[in-house]
């Protein structure tokens, strides 16, 4: 059974010293990362937010009016053949991932969890009107955005993992917060996620752009450079000169999924607001922002997560059989592209077979 804990600030301090577009807080115009090689990984394990990187192919691999792959009984696919092909390339240049599953979301959450729902809803009936007129362009644009992510596919993306000899781990709460509890333990060496969510949690080193494609078509349709980074929370935070605290109030100001912003003030306004008064009580104090109601309860979501300490971490050769019966007889996939993938792994020597819980230097 889970055992699961609050971090409370000072524990984590020492650690800090869908679509495609931004699901989180947006403080990209503040945080910078370096460019990071892939090759820089290898030997290293990372923990990945599934969720994230689940819809990242839900949204992603597609037909041209925006269909997501199906086998023959009309199930989706998409995911399965995005994790074949991405971990087995992860896997060949050394790195070692460890995927991390959402549990169940904070009440603060559910506005955020409808609206996205009824933009989905909007997305998909707006997909069907531009595949009736012809328009694949707006329909491939459309399809994207109406991207679900179902406790089926969740299921099977946990069996194609567990096939593959990769580790996951079940949050009880937020992924990105189980992912920092894990880097901050020092269990993985960074966590990777696109949501800058996951600094405010407190990721010590986070991966962006883990992928080896060196394009990305977002939900807009617009195809954007790729090139991975590696954001420091420390430099982070010494750039900004803030305090985790004050970076996860600066984020409550602009909005995250847990509250709605302050109207007008974005991550640049914020952010002096912040260097100048410190808190958001001190900005209510002094009158300068309506801060937003509740914001303490927020600000605990972030600095108090709920984790779980139960987990253990173990890659191992790929199950083969289990590989082929899930994907070849059971949804549809080539024989020789599944074969080509596993015998791709199989030369790999021996870069899986690694007990649990190296530590990084």
């Amino acid at each position: 059974m889970s055992r699961s804990r609050r971090i409370c600030p000072n524990e984590t301090s020492n650690a800090c010293a869908t679509m495609l577009s931004i699901m989180g807080v947006d403080i990209s115009v503040l945080v910078k990362g370096a460019p990071l090689r892939l090759s820089d990984l290898a030997g290293k394990a990372v923990a990945i937010d599934a969720f994230n990187t689940l819809y990242q192919f839900l949204t992603t691999i597609r037909q041209p009016d925006g269909t997501p792959l199906k086998d023959r009984e009309g199930r989706v696919t998409s995911h399965l053949s995005g994790l074949l092909s991405r971990n087995a390339a992860l896997l060949e240049i050394g790195l070692k991932p460890v995927y991390v599953f959402d549990g169940k979301p904070p009440k603060l959450k559910e506005r955020t969890i409808a609206a996205r729902r009824e933009a989905r809803n909007a997305a998909e009936r707006e997909w069907k009107e531009a595949v009736a007129v012809g328009d694949m362009k707006r329909a491939k644009t459309k399809a994207s955005q109406s991207t679900r992510l179902d406790d089926d596919m969740i299921a099977e993306a946990l069996a194609l993992l567990n096939a593959l000899g990769i580790p996951s781990v079940n949050a009880p709460a937020e992924g990105e917060a189980q992912m920092a509890f894990m880097a901050s333990r020092r269990d993985v060496w960074a966590g990777a996620s696109q949501d800058f969510d996951a600094l405010l949690f407190g990721t010590p080193m986070l991966v962006r752009n883990l992928t080896l494609s060196k394009k990305r078509r977002m939900a807009s349709g617009e195809r954007v450079d790729v090139v991975p980074e590696l954001v420091e929370l420390d430099k982070v935070l010494s750039s900004l000169d803030l305090s985790r605290k004050q970076l996860v109030d600066l984020s409550i100001l602009v909005g995250t999924d847990f509250n709605e912003g302050v109207p007008g003030i974005g991550p640049k306004r914020a952010l002096k607001l912040l260097r100048e008064f410190g808190s958001l009580e001190r900005v209510s104090a002094e009158r300068r922002a309506a801060v937003p109601q509740g914001f303490e309860e927020v600000r605990s979501v972030f600095l108090e997560p709920e984790v779980t300490e139960d987990y253990s971490l173990f890659w191992s050769l790929p199950d083969e059989e289990a590989v082929r019966r899930q994907l070849c007889d059971d949804r549809g996939f080539s024989v020789d592209r599944v074969n080509s993938v596993l015998s791709r792994l199989r030369a790999i020597p021996q870069s899986c077979e690694q007990s649990s819980l190296d530590r990084w230097g």
